[in-house]
């Protein structure tokens, strides 16, 4: 009976000590959340600001101070940035040309890595590496080239500028892949070509099921680099009706006056989109990021 009692004691002292711990405060921890909370607000801050001040009247964004939700709401804002210019226009322009450019870089950045990863050929290595300092070079610096290029094929304000370029070339796209295929197996390759398999079925219908992650994290990185891409169509486009949804938001800003309310209310509305795709999506990109550096 007293051991009994003792141990029923012991057990019910563990169990007020065990207790007593969890109630401790994390103090470090409990500073990492407040920081991470606080890095998280001042990120949301600015996309906020954007939805509201969409929603206001033109005298409300700048009142000092500043009103954090509109009084009254302007819901007509968001049918006046559509109307306002052809924003349908340009949505179905980005659109097209954003899945344009993710197909052609997915089908030439996976056949460029596999060579590169799977297939000996003399200077392999130094090719990758010239092909790769493409990254360090800045776009402003090979813009004016490729400019001449495309008004001697007489692709200026044509969609096709922005496609066929970004299409054929994307020296990120291949580093990505390339990885991703270094950590397959050989004995997969060199089997399937004992057994009579040549290149092309050996890219097509066993590496590329293999690199399903990778192509999904390229695809989605692609898209959302292509629709907020400003740069090159405000150089290479003219015309409002070839416009995209960047360009097509800059029509709003004036030379003295700017419509800050449908500016944005139009880039509100144009977010979407690519808000949509990253979170239906975020764990793709991640994973084909953190995978980048493995090797077989």
């Amino acid at each position: 009976m007293e051991s009994a009692k003792t141990e029923s004691i012991t057990q019910l002292q563990q169990r007020t000590a065990t207790r007593r711990a969890s109630y401790k405060l994390n103090i470090p921890g409990i500073i990492l959340h407040l920081i991470l909370i606080l890095a998280s607000a001042l990120m949301i801050a600015p996309f906020f600001w954007m939805v509201s001040s969409g929603l206001k009247d033109l005298s409300q964004i700048f009142l000092v101070p500043p009103n954090l939700l509109p009084n009254p709401w302007h819901w007509e804002n968001i049918h006046r940035s559509l109307t306002a210019m052809p924003f349908g226009k340009a949505y179905f322009n980005s659109a097209y040309i954003s899945i344009a450019i993710v197909i052609g870089q997915l089908l030439t950045c996976s056949m460029a890595a596999f060579a590169f990863a799977k297939i000996n050929f003399p200077f392999r290595n130094i090719l990758f590496i010239a092909f790769l300092s493409m990254l360090m070079v800045p776009e402003q610096v090979t813009i004016v080239p490729l400019y001449i290029i495309l008004k001697n094929l007489g692709w200026l304000d044509s969609h096709l500028s922005l496609i066929i370029p970004d299409s054929l070339f994307s020296a990120f796209g291949v580093f990505l892949l390339r990885q991703f295929f270094m950590g397959i197996p050989r004995d997969l390759s060199e089997s399937a070509y004992v057994d009579g398999a040549n290149q092309w079925t050996i890219y097509w219908r066993i590496m590329i099921p293999l690199v399903k992650p990778a192509l999904a994290a390229l695809a989605i990185i692609a898209f959302l680099g292509t629709w907020n891409n400003f740069f090159r169509p405000v150089i290479f486009l003219s015309t409002t009706d070839k416009f995209t949804v960047p360009l097509m938001l800059s029509t709003f800003k004036g030379l003295y006056v700017t419509d800050w309310t449908l500016m944005m209310s139009g880039s509100t509305i144009a977010v979407i989109p690519v808000l949509a795709v990253y979170l239906l999506l975020q764990r793709y990109i991640i994973e084909g990021i953190t995978m980048t550096g493995i090797k077989g």
